[in-house]
């Protein structure tokens, strides 16, 4: 049993922290001198599909602060920014030295990282009527005159065995989790325990398998994501708070870049980069935005692109709030281009229902267990030819946020990388890598991991059951798997050895709905010719300082051009190199 702490800044009302991190404060009066007039009706029903992924809008019961992946906004009427309690801001943020007022807000959420380099708050309100309206909405969200909150705080504690916690990971521990074992909905409390990003310590240290080494390749990224390598060699990074993408070179066996520069900026909220057709000779740079898919002519070399951005995908779907990450990679043939998207919310709570007879219409037309409203071409990874002429339609659904994708090489399979729902306790749901079925369904929101059903959607699909997919490799709950790549090097200075030939990497950002950490690393996922030979084991630790803060978060993983290892992580902006020892 794991023994916790309990601090008690009381006072008079009662009121337990529970998940998720936190964000900004509202006040003030919207002038139509200063901004448009809001209405705050339009602003409450665009923050529940924009923003209640990550922040709720009100306090619980008995005046409880609900803490998602962002702060409550509740009672942020006239509050400092950056001084909520036990939310773990950036140090932009406390130090930004705000009250938050209507206008400063206002410009704030036009750009979050532009007004304040260094932010964590990632999602910008670009349309001015929208950001007038949830001002407005928000500036009637007040905690009641004469309450004074009373924080109940859980500390976790590392005294536990389990081997999936932070202070048990290294290099080559084996981690395998199997459906039938999967604890039953809430046999832990839902954590709000976010982690506070510190710069690197003087004393921090790495560890990776025995024979590599890992050493910094390059600092001062800005909020460095997916990263993917050009046949010619050249590292492509999305730093999609910039809008912009970043290009690296290197000569094999370098600790350091030889060029460092934008490839591209203007863009929207980038992440997915691809490169085509697939080949030693591409002649398009395809990048997914937030919303759309565009392309660049490219050819191997390009440093900078002067042309504009060609639209092939206008809209991916409807709504943009929620997860925002999109990735784009072709098939192994070229003829097909697969794109990810994810929910918008943490498991569909404003979706809405359907009389069986409107699910059999929906469901002809978009696949068995596509979502529908404000969820509409969501949890899904979409399907389109190169050219987007093809109509976009869903090639698998209830995948709640594909972050990655990949394909295999050696067997054409499509892959996934996936962070799965929160709140079902430390253990529940299990994010996965897995090849995807085409018309393959995977759960969400109804069901996971096979006929396991979400108590949330308790009854609602009874005819889903014994269709939903259960994923090959199931990781640790809320490791957050963002990118995910396959080692195919076969020569050059920084080869691995033959024995990780075909096997996968993946990045995993870490937990913040968990009491103890996991994640914060890179595992390895060993395959036999394209299929998985169990779960997966650690391959580089160290991430984490102590329970309450880390120093890194890896995002982007990639093969370089000599076959050494490279990931990103944007807590401090670094990109890191491992290879074999010489």
């Amino acid at each position: 049993m794991q023994h916790s702490t309990y601090f008690d800044f009381s006072t008079t009302v009662k009121a337990t922290v529970l998940v998720m991190i936190s964000c900004v404060s509202i006040a003030g009066t919207v002038t139509a001198q200063d901004q448009p007039v809001g209405d705050a009706a339009r602003g409450q029903a665009y923050f529940q599909v924009a923003c209640a992924v990550c922040h709720s809008p009100v306090l619980g019961s008995n005046n409880t602060v609900i803490i998602k992946q962002g702060p409550s906004l509740a009672g942020v009427i006239g509050r400092k920014a950056g001084s909520s309690a036990h939310f773990n801001y950036s140090k932009a943020m406390t130090d930004a030295g705000l009250t938050w007022d209507a206008k400063s807000l206002f410009k704030f959420l036009e750009n979050p990282m532009a007004v304040m380099p260094g932010t964590i708050m990632p999602m910008p309100i670009p349309d001015a009527t929208n950001r007038a309206d949830v001002i407005a909405y928000l500036s009637t969200l007040k905690i009641p005159e004469g309450v004074t909150l009373n924080y109940q705080v859980i500390l976790p504690s590392n005294a536990g065995t389990d081997p999936n916690d932070w202070p048990r990971q290294a290099p080559g521990v084996k981690h395998h989790f199997i459906e039938e074992e999967l604890p039953r909905p809430y046999a832990t409390t839902a954590a709000g325990n976010g982690p506070k990003v510190v710069p690197e310590p003087t004393n921090a240290f790495l560890s990776v398998p025995a024979g590599f080494t890992v050493k910094t390749f390059a600092k001062g990224l800005s909020n460095p994501r997916l990263m993917r390598t050009a046949p010619n060699g050249d590292l492509f990074i999305a730093e999609t708070g910039r809008n912009r993408i970043r290009i690296i070179r290197t000569t094999d066996g370098a600790d350091a870049p030889t060029v460092n520069q934008i490839f591209v900026e203007g863009l929207n909220r980038p992440f997915g980069i691809s490169f085509y057709p697939p080949g030693e000779n591409p002649q398009w740079i395809y990048v997914a935005n937030n919303n759309s898919v565009v392309r660049f002519a490219y050819h191997n070399g390009d440093l900078i692109t002067t042309n504009a951005p060609e639209v092939i995908v206008a809209k991916l779907s409807e709504t943009t709030g929620g997860h925002s990450t999109r990735d784009v990679v072709f098939s192994r043939d070229g003829k097909r281009m697969f794109i990810s998207v994810g929910s918008g919310s943490n498991v569909a709570e404003q979706m809405g229902k359907k009389t069986p007879e409107e699910i059999r219409a929906w469901e002809a037309e978009n696949g068995v267990g596509a979502a529908w409203g404000q969820e509409a071409h969501r949890a899904a990874i979409l399907v389109t030819d190169p050219e987007g002429h093809e109509p976009l339609h869903p090639f698998a659904n209830g995948i709640r946020n594909g972050v990655g994708l990949a394909v295999n090489a050696e067997t054409g399979d499509l892959w996934v990388s996936t962070n799965e729902r929160d709140g079902l306790g430390d253990n529940l749901v299990p994010d996965y890598v897995s090849r995807v079925k085409e018309g393959g369904f995977y759960g969400w929101p109804w069901y996971y991991l096979g006929d396991h059903e979400d108590p949330r959607h308790a009854g609602a699909r009874p005819d889903l059951a014994g269709q939903v997919m259960v994923p090959d490799v199931m990781e640790q709950a809320h490791s957050a798997s963002l990118q995910m790549t396959f080692y195919t090097a076969t020569n050059g200075v920084a080869a691995f050895p033959a024995e990780y030939q075909g096997d996968a990497f993946v990045a995993m950002h870490g937990s913040w709905n968990r009491n103890l950490r996991t994640g914060y690393k890179i595992a390895r996922v060993r395959l036999n010719h394209g299929v998985p030979t169990g779960g997966y084991e650690d391959f580089l630790t160290g991430f984490v300082a102590d329970d309450r803060n880390v120093w890194g978060r890896p995002v982007g993983v990639t093969v370089a051009h000599d076959g050494a290892l490279l990931v990103t992580e944007d807590g401090n902006g670094t990109l890191w190199r491992i290879a074999p020892k010489p």
